[in-house]
């Protein structure tokens, strides 16, 4: 068949269309449904498109990870993080030189034993490209599970996710240049250390200024087309990178960090713009996740020698190094129990970002890069199989998990001017002792019941309407939700969730 334009158009629908139905079929199986989109593109790979090129894969995966660190910030609760930031910053940063280390320790230990000869530098090189947790598959999975994790664990999970990638992303760069002998390659340990340095703290504040740049902007600049809000903000997000990049800063820190910023502020068009974005973010993984199976050389992946370090690197991450990196990050912090521990080191996803980092060594021409890619790959793929299929059983089983009550309220609050918050209250005994009526219960001050559902049907209360255990209250009020969730602590009403 002769490649045309219209060609190209109808195999990337075809693509499209058989990862949508494979990635239903996952959520059916309660199987990660990136790892069938990565099938569905080794499989068009293997028997209709010959694809092998690193730039393009490079480019694609760049704008992708750029969406998915920035949506991933975005639909970020600062307060359900703001307990957990200590600890996770120190297993986004430590926890990343820990892992590579540890890893690395192994595959300079046992290549050898498989037929190839590596160096430390490069077996380092290949444990820093799959140190980090990648933020795609974390993000996808514990959000399309209606399960709960106590001890504040999935707040930390996708904040560890979406911010070790800049840690990982510098590791990888730092150890090119080294192997690479280009006239930047005589980087020492002390060197190596403040680029580090520089890049994290440039990439973090530039992250935050353009954050607060493009909040401004969206808030002031009242656009007549609605539509073209989310032009604007994907501008910031590439400008947010680029930029960064050109001062010498990490862009993926700057993105994420962005997002954040972003995601928890009020701003124009806020409901219109998390819906678009994340229909995008889905079709950007779809994207990634396609182009990076396509790319694989599946003769090269299937030899036995490579199978068997691959396996080993995976389960050894899985088993060994995330756990170590784990249990050293978290020592100084005292309120994870063993279980959380536990669970924390086994929701290691590895995905797409992994294997992207691992393309660079081979733009760079690094010797053993090709082998560096499909150890990668195979480690990536045992990765979501064995961890991302079992993410909820594994909960389960550590007694962590708890079903996640959706609000019987389906309300939003479109108008950003409103300095108001929507929460939903669950009537319990104890706040009816003082009486059965609306007017007899205690509430914060300047708040509202607007709304009561009893058994699925919805009325508008009276100051004489008579309350049940189990009715829902919809409650709008002009306090900030900190002091709202404090007062609520402190009448004894414990089953509170934010609505909208």
């Amino acid at each position: 068949m002769v490649i045309t334009s219209e060609n190209f158009v109808l195999v990337g629908a075809l693509l499209l269309f058989v990862a949508v139905m494979a990635g239903k079929v996952a959520y059916r199986f309660g199987a990660p449904a990136l790892l069938l989109f990565l099938g569905v593109g080794m499989l068009f790979g293997l028997h209709f498109i010959s694809f092998r090129s690193v730039e393009m894969t490079q480019f694609i995966g760049m704008i992708a990870l750029c969406i998915i660190l920035f949506t991933g910030g975005m639909d970020t609760s600062f307060e359900e993080i703001r307990p957990v930031l200590g600890p996770g910053i120190v297993l986004a940063t430590v926890g990343v030189v820990l892992t590579a280390a540890v890893l690395a320790g192994f595959v300079w230990l046992v290549a050898p034993w498989m037929g190839f000869e590596m160096s430390f530098p490069m077996a380092l090189l290949l444990a820093s490209t799959i140190s980090s947790t990648d933020s795609a598959s974390v993000f996808s999975i514990l959000r399309s599970k209606k399960q709960g994790l106590k001890q504040h664990l999935r707040p930390l999970l996708e904040l560890e996710s979406g911010s070790n990638d800049p840690m990982a992303y510098m590791l990888t760069v730092l150890l090119i240049s080294v192997l690479s002998n280009s006239s930047d390659g005589n980087v020492g340990f002390g060197m190596g250390l403040v680029y580090l340095v520089v890049q994290l703290v440039v990439g973090a504040l530039s992250g935050y200024l353009i954050g607060r740049l493009a909040v401004w902007t969206l808030n002031k600049i009242n656009l007549v087309n609605h539509s073209l809000y989310s032009v604007l903000l994907l501008a910031f997000i590439f400008f947010a990178f680029a930029f960064t990049d050109l001062i010498k800063g990490n862009g993926y820190l700057a993105v994420y960090l962005a997002g954040l910023v972003v995601g928890n502020h009020k701003i124009a068009q806020k409901r219109p713009l998390t819906v678009f974005f994340d229909g995008f973010t889905w079709l950007m993984q779809i994207v990634m996740f396609l182009t990076l199976g396509l790319f694989v050389n599946s003769d090269e992946l299937l030899r036995p020698e490579v199978l068997m370090l691959g396996g080993a690197v995976g389960l050894f991450m899985i088993v060994v190094a995330r756990p170590v990196s784990v249990f050293a990050c978290l020592l100084p912090f005292r309120n994870f129990s063993t279980r959380a521990r536990w669970y924390i080191s086994w929701v290691g996803l590895r995905g797409a970002v992994p294997i992207l980092f691992a393309t660079y060594p081979m733009m760079a021409g690094i010797e053993h890069a090709e082998l560096l890619f499909n150890v990668v790959f195979l480690s990536t793929i045992l990765s979501l199989v064995i961890q991302g299929t079992t993410v909820s059983g594994m909960a389960n089983l550590l007694g962590l998990a708890f079903d996640e009550r959706e609000s019987a309220f389906n309300v939003e609050m479109h108008h950003d001017d409103m300095k108001s918050a929507l929460t939903e209250v669950e009537v319990n005994a104890g706040m009816l002792e003082a009486g059965h009526t609306l007017k007899d219960i205690s509430l914060p001050e300047n708040t509202l019941v607007m709304m009561v559902c009893r058994n699925g049907e919805y009325f508008v209360p009276r100051g004489n309407t008579e309350l049940m255990v189990g009715d829902k209250l919809l409650v709008i009020s002009d306090r900030s939700e900190e002091e709202l969730a404090d007062t609520y602590k402190n009448l004894g009403i414990d089953n509170v969730m934010k609505v909208g």
